[in-house]
């Protein structure tokens, strides 16, 4: 810093040690000196425009706030600053303006992002305020613990972008219904999902991969049955494998285990409290690639079925992963994402008391016994059994559907070759359920 510059920041310090101490003249007249020598200071014009403001001279204090603004150029409080005093002066079109700057500097800007929400419900632009709300929402979806007057604001926003979104909604989705409503759900479920995010009913999840990832997949959240042509088979066979997975129950048979086992003194995580407890229990025939014969001699018919039906993920060892899936009544399993997106889980319900549920992303579906479903664990996902009896699925892993065959082949070459050199497979244990 030269001589001036610290004669510069000397001055400003005294004048905020002035205004500090209420002799408001006595800082104004400290501010101008240093304009004197700096007439454009962007802190001292900034300084000068809030007693102004404080004033009720907000004409004048728009005018120091520009000049402070077109000083620094990349300081959007700045702009903010002028938002204030244009809308204390009822300029609705040059505060959207000054706001517009803020964001143009920082698109993420909160503060602006609310102000120009607030002046488009203000001027009864409903779609431009119910989307700028969603904006302050799914900006605001990090912050854990909002202060009282912040918590008030996002209260606000979730009731306007309900109340507006539901009203634009049904007026957009009356124009559409004609050419919508005659599709299967199948061919609208992107569509409306789509709509769904744009009017705030629904949040659109990523991959989260804590393994091998790869790109360039959709990360959608459940795949189409389409994509499957062996699922019906596979469902013919849910009786024989249903009676199999009954008489584990009955019979309590050994090498039920639980799914959760943590190493000794791992931290405290949201799997702690299903550590070791058969709250959530497995009977693994194939896990991290290698079969159990013990356990599939137990279960001939499931392993026959599979065997003749199922083309399983074959990652050396790492899949294929097949096993029963049994929750206890009343457990609930935390939302998780699981290891790769180069498998597709699936889901046989067998054994699906009322109470219980599953979401991926933003999707809750209900198992329905003997109906599969296949989804992407990657995308964040939670189940729960509230009802008073076990609940039973069989999990297992297949690729996704949208790996071409020799991306396949390829994977299964890189995985015989990294589980040749030594690296551990098990070390990173996939969660899926």
């Amino acid at each position: 810093m030269d001589g001036a510059a610290a004669a510069i920041a000397q001055q400003l310090q005294q004048a905020r040690g002035t205004l500090s101490r209420g002799d408001v003249a006595g800082a104004v007249r400290e501010f101008e000196a240093v304009l004197a020598r700096s007439p454009e200071e962007p802190l001292a014009l900034n300084a000068l425009g809030m007693i102004a403001l404080e004033s009720d001279r907000a004409g004048e204090a728009e005018s120091l706030f520009e000049r402070a603004a077109r000083s620094d150029a990349n300081a959007p409080e700045l702009w903010m600053n002028v938002a204030t005093a244009r809308r204390r002066l009822g300029r609705d079109d040059g505060e959207r303006d000054a706001l517009r700057r803020a964001l143009d500097l920082n698109p993420h800007h909160l503060g602006a992002s609310i102000r120009l929400a607030e002046l488009h419900e203000r001027r009864g632009e409903a779609p431009l305020a119910m989307l700028r709300w969603s904006q302050v929402l799914e900006v605001s979806r990090g912050i854990t613990d909002p202060a009282p007057a912040f918590q008030r604001v996002l209260d606000h926003a979730r009731e306007y972008v309900a109340s507006e979104g539901g009203r634009l909604a049904s007026s957009i989705e009356s124009g559409i219904a004609s050419l919508r409503d005659p599709l299967d759900r199948r061919d609208r479920r992107r569509f409306d999902a789509c709509i769904d995010r744009m009017f705030g009913r629904r949040q659109i999840y990523q991959n989260e991969c804590h393994g091998l990832h790869f790109p360039f997949l959709p990360a959608d959240e459940f795949f189409d049955r389409q994509h499957f042509p062996w699922m019906p088979a596979l469902e013919a066979q849910a009786p024989a494998i249903r009676e199999e997975a009954a008489a584990l129950l009955r019979d309590g048979v050994e090498g039920v285990e639980p799914y959760v086992s943590m190493e000794r003194g791992a931290p405290q995580s949201k799997w702690s409290p299903l550590d070791r407890s058969m709250d959530w229990s497995a009977f693994h025939l194939w896990r991290f690639g290698v079969r159990d014969d013990a356990h599939c001699r137990r279960c001939p018919a499931t392993v026959a079925a599979l065997e003749a039906i199922v083309p399983l993920a074959q990652m050396g060892r790492r899949t294929p992963n097949v096993f029963f899936s049994i929750l206890r009544p009343h457990t609930r399993l935390p939302a998780h994402t699981g290891v790769s997106n180069a498998r597709a889980i699936i889901h046989l319900p067998l054994i699906v008391p009322p109470g219980c549920g599953f979401r991926v992303g933003g999707e809750t579906r209900e198992w329905r016994e003997g109906e599969a479903f296949a989804f992407d664990d990657t995308i964040e996902h939670e189940a729960w059994n509230d009802s008073d009896q076990p609940r039973v699925i069989l999990i297992l892993d297949v690729w996704n559907p949208h790996l071409t065959e020799i991306e396949r082949t390829l994977l299964t070459r890189y995985f015989d070759v990294a589980d040749a050199s030594g690296f551990d497979p098990a070390a990173v244990a996939a969660v899926a359920d």
